[in-house]
């Protein structure tokens, strides 16, 4: 975690002890979860002088605090949202990622320097380390498209490039009311802004709680008659704020946080009030703060601002964590939304992964389960082995590639799913959305080839595979004396992967003796795939042992790998975990990783996959990009490092009585059909 610059808990020897008296911190477990962690003891009461008072920002319900601090003299800690916040407005009931603990003033109050403005005046903000955090987190932040709220519609119209953007704000809001503007400065703002851009088109951006019908505005249609003549136009749809500040040729503000995400764009905005990122060399000031001299890069306002001064949480691992951290859950938790929010109709979803499914996609709109072409607006989705018949459009659905413990056929539900608009991973015939995501992922941000180091050291540091089926692997290196150890993975021989995927090698037994004849003298292990092992699929192999020196099953392919040289397979997704341990691997058929200058490519020609890509990259797009994780501890959307976390610990979701017997039910059925199949 980061460096706590702004010391949240200083004071005399009671300084822990934080009282209140706003129901807020009473009753939300969220707010008040975070000031624990960051070391503050919650207490109803009177203080001493040497306790302190939390007020919430300048809130009406302040009052009460501030009369008690000039009573007891106890000092005052205001308290704020983080300036990236949730998905939805608070006043939607959704939960913060971060405080700002501030024991100064409030950073929206220019009567007093705020910690904020102190770090900005006063702290070195040179550290290399720092500063690269600062780029990186910006990076993130714009090709996610994240803001402090974030109901934005990526798929909503924009105006035309080339307007002067102006930003509203909620009425009465204490950003305005304590920064020094009121209604007035708004009507001076779009004076000033016709006057310095003649001609121009201008766009006014409603606030998003206005929008939701929450507060009203200052821009209305009394205001903005006050310019005749103008080509204004009020935007009040659900735009991304990063696109809007895109097209703009000039940015407005008051005060408003769009102002400090305008100066992250490039902008230099002019700012009408006195919020925390003006005064510092990065924006027009109309009525600028004396105090403020240093000048400041982009990089430098951020770090001090995201970084230093607020405190982030985790809302998986119910800890402190760095602004990293937060960027990645609020990325899980917006995606989530982004993608569920008109909701699903599922076809081809079998009755026992139901459940699974609408907890991974129903958090907005629970899933409809039919066939047929959704008629309410709803996106269509089907399983994509059993897709055929889906509606136009519908996107396909299959496990990822950190599953759970315990198999699919066994009906141990997912870690971990993926969604693909544009076909499928294990389909090479036809472009996947992973294929692209790989292709992209052929330059990598350092902050972004980090991450993926990161995920797979974790990965192989606890021993995480996909299913994870925990029997341990013999001492290979004692048994194979010296001799060069080969892989030879089983796959299931009717499987999708296999059918649309393979080479002129198809089965078990020919990929098995391919491998023994290219290397002779190699110790060739067999390692047959956990659901055929289980009686559940087909591609049982009799004789295997007459066709390898060591046959392993129910062995946890983890460790097994750490003793491996090479590993043979056509499509198994055993050749992703052997290359990301830094193994040699032959492809024979057309698996998602290979035809990247990766892997020993056998198999069908690529001609799609012309990119030379990382292994990191390939990482990135595999297992952080193209997968939607949900936390079985707390059900949410997640990162890929919570996943891993999850399935290291143990702490997954496993099928129940019901479950289990269904499974046993499904593998009967299974076997009396493979065997009339083969008869």
């Amino acid at each position: 975690m980061q460096e706590r610059t702004v010391d949240h808990a200083a004071g005399g020897p009671s300084s822990r002890r934080l009282f209140y008296y706003n129901a807020g911190f009473l009753t939300q477990p969220r707010i008040r979860r975070i000031l624990e962690l960051a070391g503050h003891e919650l207490r109803l009461g009177v203080p001493a002088d040497t306790d302190r008072i939390a007020v919430w920002g300048h809130s009406p319900y302040a009052a009460r605090g501030e009369a008690m601090a000039r009573q007891t003299g106890a000092g005052l800690v205001r308290i704020e949202d983080a300036f990236l916040r949730s998905v939805h407005p608070g006043r939607d009931g959704d939960l913060p990622l971060g405080l700002i603990i501030d024991s100064r003033g409030m950073h929206f109050d220019p009567a007093q320097p705020s910690d904020l403005e102190v770090l900005l005046a006063t702290h070195p903000l040179d550290d290399s380390a720092l500063l690269d955090q600062a780029r990186a987190a910006m990076a993130r932040l714009q090709e996610a498209d994240l803001s402090k709220y974030n109901t934005h519609d990526q798929g909503a119209p924009l105006p035309a490039p080339g307007y002067v953007l102006l930003i509203d704000q909620t009425r009465g809001d204490a950003s305005v009311r304590q920064g020094r503007a009121d209604s007035n400065t708004f009507r001076e703002m779009l004076f000033h802004a016709v006057q310095d851009n003649p001609g121009a088109r201008f766009l006014v951006k409603t606030h998003p709680e206005t929008n939701a019908g929450h507060r009203p505005g200052y821009f209305d249609p009394e205001t903005l008659a006050l310019a005749p003549g103008a080509d204004i136009t009020l935007l009040d749809a659900p735009v991304s704020p990063r696109a809007l500040l895109e097209g703009a040729i000039a940015v407005y503000t008051v005060s408003s946080q769009m102002g400090f995400e305008a100066i992250l764009a490039g902008h230099k905005p002019h700012v009408f009030g006195q919020p925390f990122y003006a005064g510092w060399g990065l924006s027009h000031d109309f009525t600028p703060l004396t105090r403020r001299q240093r000048r400041l890069t982009r990089a430098q306002l951020f770090a001090a601002a995201m970084i230093l001064y607020p405190v982030w949480y985790d809302p998986c691992r119910d800890r402190l964590c760095s602004l990293d951290t937060a960027i990645s859950a609020l990325e899980a938790q917006v995606r989530a939304w982004r993608e569920d929010r008109l909701g699903w109709q599922a076809s081809g979803m079998r009755l026992w992964k139901r459940g699974a499914i609408n907890g991974f996609f129903g958090a907005v709109r629970p899933v409809r389960f039919r066939d047929g072409t959704p008629r309410d607006g709803r996106r269509a989705m089907v399983w994509a082995g059993r897709s055929d018949g889906a509606p136009d459009g519908a996107v396909r659905v299959e496990d990822g590639f950190l599953r759970s413990r315990g198999l699919g056929a066994d009906l141990v539900p997912p870690l971990s799913l993926v969604c693909d608009d544009l076909g499928i991973y294990y389909d090479p015939q036809r472009e996947s959305r992973l294929e692209r995501m790989i292709a992209s992922r052929a330059t990598l941000r350092p902050d972004q080839a980090a991450r993926a180091r990161a995920l797979v050291q974790a990965l192989i540091a606890q021993g995480v595979s996909k299913y994870n089926l925990g029997l341990d692997a013999p001492d290979i290196r004692s048994l194979a004396t010296n001799r060069r150890v080969v892989l030879v993975p089983g796959q299931v021989e009717d499987d999708a992967s296999i059918k649309l995927g393979a080479g002129e090698i198809r089965t078990n037994r020919a990929l098995l003796e391919a491998a023994r004849a290219t290397d002779p003298g190699a110790f060739v292990i067999y390692k047959p795939h956990p659901d055929v092992e289980a009686g559940l699929r087909p591609g049982a192999l009799a004789d295997a042992e007459d066709l390898a020196d060591l046959v392993l099953p129910g062995t946890d392919p983890a460790p097994l790998l750490e003793q491996v040289d090479t590993v043979w397979t056509m499509t198994s997704l055993l050749g992703f975990e052997a290359l990301i341990r830094g193994r040699r691997v032959v492809t024979l058929g057309a698996p998602f990783y290979a035809g990247w200058g990766l892997t020993d490519h056998r198999g069908p020609t690529l001609p799609r996959r012309q990119a030379h890509v990382s292994l990191e990259g390939l990482v990135h797009a595999a297992l952080i990009d193209y997968p939607r994780y949900r936390d079985p501890v707390t059900g949410l959307p997640c990162p890929a490092e919570v996943a891993v976390e999850r399935l290291a610990s143990g702490a997954v979701a496993r099928g129940g009585l019901s479950i289990r017997l269904l499974a046993k039910a499904q593998g009967l059925f299974a076997g009396y059909a493979h065997l009339w199949r083969r008869g």
